[in-house]
């Protein structure tokens, strides 16, 4: 008899519990986006030469490489226009969209030519794949110091 009485106030709390007040989906859906950290991403943009490599932290570090390479590489492969003092290190604005596409533009307005320069030729820009939120493409945007040859 103590048996089944014990198991019956048992069900009674049990039941009790469950009959408490369902959250709605708008609720639910508040706390969620609350708990999502918006200033950081799961998977950095990429590169197809950086998406073998095995741990995060090296593609993140391939990435950052490949495109300050690229940036140097591609504003170092004629003379710079004359006529405007050149600084040595610009800091360009890196975006990259969720559909891929890649915008630059000059971090500091200390050099007249640059927005042009960097339009011109990083126009053909190598494939970037996006960074990942939530295994969804987002934008992200970073600078980055890009050292220019010294004549």
């Amino acid at each position: 008899m103590k048996k089944l009485l014990l198991l019956g106030l048992l069900l009674l709390v049990a039941c009790k519990d469950i009959g408490g007040r369902v959250p709605s989906k708008d609720e639910l859906l508040q706390k969620e986006m609350r708990s999502i950290d918006w200033k950081s991403v799961d998977e950095y943009p990429s590169v197809a030469a950086c998406d073998s490599l095995p741990d995060k932290e090296q593609r993140r570090n391939c990435f950052f490489d490949f495109i300050r390479q690229t940036i140097q590489e591609r504003l170092n492969a004629d003379t710079l226009p004359a006529g405007y003092p050149a600084p040595d290190t610009l800091r360009v604005t890196v975006t990259v969209f969720p559909d891929a596409h890649v915008g630059f533009a000059c971090a500091d307005a200390q050099w007249v030519a640059c927005d042009s320069l960097i339009h011109a030729r990083l126009a053909d820009f190598p494939t970037v794949n996006p960074a990942l939120k939530r295994g969804l493409p987002v934008k992200t945007e970073f600078i980055l110091p890009v050292v220019l040859k010294a004549d």
